[in-house]
């Protein structure tokens, strides 16, 4: 089994896998309006037990048989402030003491 890989031309290292390439009839309207256009990357094998686009193909499998589709987001960056505190041995969120 294949899922086809789509890159967005508006948001940066955002993904979209769906079952078959230009197939995008399960995924929601108001995703593909935020995702832009989609870009095709590449036809991806499911059938090898590994890791694609740091998605468990267990996870991915899932999510395509369940919605159609899997979205991967960037990871999210960490606050300049919370890598200050932790290099300071605070905790990463300061206590709200209002």
């Amino acid at each position: 089994m294949l899922c086809a890989v789509y890159k967005s031309r508006k948001k940066a290292d955002t993904y979209l896998y769906v079952n078959k390439r230009d197939d995008f009839s399960r995924v929601p309207k108001a995703l593909l309006d935020t995702f832009g256009p989609p870009q095709f990357v590449m036809l991806v094998p499911l059938n090898k037990p590994r890791n694609i686009g740091n998605i468990g193909i267990a996870k991915l499998n899932e999510s395509l048989k369940e919605k159609g589709f899997y979205l991967q987001l960037p990871p999210s960056e960490e606050s300049l402030l919370s890598q200050h505190r932790r290099s300071q041995g605070l905790s990463a969120q300061p206590d709200k003491k209002f």
